[in-house]
C-alpha cells in the first residue's frame, strides 16, 4: 500500500518514484546546499567517479570552502544557476531547502531526479540501518540506540540529522550498522532507501508551513520511514500516539511490528507495567528494568528507552549490556541537560526545546517546583496545551525574548508570577532569586532563538555561562 496516498498524498512531484534511480552509476551531479550534508555528498560522489557541482543560495562557510577546494569541485554561492542545474544527471538537495524553490521546481519539471543525501549514500552503503524519526525525541533515541550497540561491540555508525553526514561516513568508513536520525525533510526525498529497523516515536504538529499547513502531509512524510520494508524488517512504533495507531490499524504493513506503550501490554514489543518497570518482549524472551534505574527521566524518556531497548533486543544484544547502557547514558547537550546546583537550586538547560511539544515533555519530567524560562521567536504556538502542567509544576515564569507579549498574555490568567528578561544573564538572575533550595530553574523556551541568539546552542551556552557565574 502506498502510505503517502493513504495519508493525503505526498506534497511534491512523484516523478522520481517511478524511476529506478540505482541505474545511474555516475555522471554529472549537482548538490544543492553546501553544509554538512552537501559536503559529505560531494566527498562520496567524487569517490565514485561523479563530476560534481555544488550550489548554495547563501554564503558558504570558510570551513566548507576549504573542503570544496580540496575536493577540486566547482561551486557557486549566493545563487542557484538554473542553467547549471539543468545540466545535471542527478540532483542531491539539502533537507533545509524547500521543494518549492524555483531551481528545484525547474529541475523536476525537466525530469531530473532530485533526491536526499540519505538516498544517495544508501546506494553505496552495505550497512544495515536503524532509522529513527518522530516530532520529538529522535536525537535522544538515536544517541541512546547507538550507545547500546557500541557498548555491545557492534561496528556501528551514527548519522542523519546528527554528527558527520551519512554520505561522508559511507565514503570513509566500513560500518556494519548505521543508526540514522531522520527528519521529515530528509524522508521526503527518499525513494528506494529501506530501513532494516524503522522507529517512529510520535507525530505532533511541527514544520507545518513546509506541508501546506496540512497535518496529513506531514504525517505522510513521517510514514515514509517504512516505505520499501519487507517481512524480514521491523517497525517499532508508539502505540499511544493516536495518529500512528490509526495508520497502523488501517494499513497493510509488511514489516514485523513491535509497538511500545505506557499503558498497554504486548507479547511482542515493550510497555511500562504497574510496578513502574519497563518490560520488553522480543524473540520469546523478556527483559525487565525499573524505570527508576533509567538514566533518562520523565515519561517521554521512558518511551525513548523502550524504543531503543526493543531495537537492541531484536538484535539479541545481551540483557546485561542493554541494562547497563540504559542506566549510564548521558544525553545530548541542550536537551534537559543538568548544568549545576547552586545553593540547592538545580539549573537545567533545555534550549533545544524549540516547540511547545518539546517543552511539554520537559515540564512533565520536572519533579520539583520550577522557575520556567520561556520565549524567543514564536512559531504560532498554542500555549494553552501547557496550562495544566504549568499550574502543577511552575512557581514563576521568566520570559526571555525581544517580544514577550503573547506569552505574557497567554499565562496571565493562571495567577503565576511573570517576569521579563532581555538576556540570559538577566533570566538566570531572576531564576536564582525566585527559586528556593530543592527547587529547579528550567530553560525550555518553546520558541526559536533567533531574536537574541544565533541558534539554540548559543542560547543554551549563554544560559550555562550565566549559571556558572552565580
Amino acid at each position: 500500500m502506498d502510505h503517502s496516498n493513504s495519508l493525503g498524498g505526498n506534497h511534491h512531484s512523484n516523478i522520481e518514484s517511478s524511476i529506478t534511480l540505482k541505474k545511474i552509476q555516475s555522471g554529472h551531479i549537482v548538490i544543492l546546499g553546501a553544509g554538512e550534508s552537501g559536503i559529505g555528498t560531494a566527498i562520496l560522489a567524487k569517490k565514485y567517479g561523479w563530476t560534481v557541482f555544488v550550489s548554495d543560495f547563501g554564503a558558504i562557510s570558510e570551513k566548507f570552502k576549504v573542503s570544496l577546494v580540496d575536493l577540486e569541485v566547482n561551486w557557486e554561492e549566493n545563487k542557484h544557476s538554473v542553467d547549471e542545474l539543468l545540466r545535471a544527471d542527478l540532483i542531491v538537495k539539502s533537507p533545509g531547502i524547500s521543494p518549492k524553490v524555483a531551481a528545484v521546481v525547474a529541475a523536476r519539471e525537466a525530469g531530473i531526479k532530485v533526491i536526499s543525501e540519505i538516498e544517495f549514500a544508501g546506494y553505496y552503503s552495505t550497512a544495515k540501518t536503524i532509522c529513527i524519526t518522530g516530532s520529538n525525541g529522535k536525537t535522544t533515541s538515536a544517541l541512546l540506540t547507538h550507545h547500546i550497540l557500541k557498548n555491545a561491540g557492534l561496528n556501528v555508525g551514527l548519522a542523519g540529522n546528527i554528527g558527520d553526514s551519512y554520505a561522508k561516513q559511507v565514503a570513509e568508513n566500513a560500518y556494519d550498522w548505521f543508526v540514522l536520525e531522520l527528519s521529515s525533510f530528509q524522508l521526503d526525498d527518499m525513494y528506494e532507501f529501506k530501513a532494516d529497523i524503522a522507529v517512529l516515536l510520535n507525530i505532533t504538529p511541527d514544520h507545518l508551513d513546509r506541508y501546506d499547513n496540512k497535518m496529513e502531509n506531514y504525517s505522510a512524510s513521517k510514514f515514509r520511514i517504512i516505505q520499501n520494508q519487507t517481512q524480514d524488517d521491523w517497525f517499532i512504533y508508539n502505540f499511544d500516539d493516536p495518529i500512528i495507531s490509526s495508520y497502523v490499524n488501517t494499513s497493510d504493513i509488511k514489516a514485523k511490528k513491535a509497538p511500545f506503550s505506557l499503558t498497554k501490554e504486548f507479547d511482542q514489543g515493550g510497555y511500562l507495567n504497574d510496578n513502574q518497570q519497563i518490560i520488553i518482549n522480543t524473540n520469546k524472551q523478556q527483559f525487565t528494568m525499573s524505570i527508576h534505574d533509567l538514566a533518562l527521566k520523565g515519561k517521554h524518556n521512558a518511551q525513548n528507552s523502550l524504543a531503543s531497548g526493543i531495537t537492541s533486543r531484536i538484535l539479541e544484544i545481551r540483557k546485561e549490556v542493554v541494562r547497563e547502557s540504559l542506566s549510564d547514558f548521558v544525553n545530548v547537550e541542550h536537551r534537559l541537560e543538568f548544568v549545576a546546583k547552586v545553593h540547592g537550586i538545580e539549573f537545567i538547560n533545555d534550549s533545544k526545546a524549540t516547540n511547545v511539544n518539546s517543552t511539554w515533555f520537559a515540564l512533565e519530567s520536572m519533579d520539583k517546583p520550577t522557575v520556567w524560562i520561556v520565549g524567543g521567536v514564536d512559531k504560532g504556538n498554542d500555549y494553552s496545551e501547557l496550562f495544566e502542567l504549568v499550574k502543577d509544576k511552575v512557581k514563576a515564569i521568566v520570559c526571555l525574548g525581544k517580544d514577550n507579549n503573547k506569552i505574557m498574555e497567554a499565562f496571565a490568567e493562571l495567577d503565576i508570577e511573570l517576569y521579563e528578561a532581555g538576556s540570559a544573564l538577566e533570566a538566570v538572575a531572576y531564576g536564582y532569586r525566585l527559586a528556593s533550595k530543592d527547587e529547579s530553574v528550567l530553560l525550555s523556551p518553546a520558541c526559536a532563538s533567533f531574536d537574541l541568539f544565533e541558534n539554540y546552542e548559543e542560547r543554551g551556552n549563554a544560559f550555562k555561562k550565566a549559571v556558572r557565574s552565580l
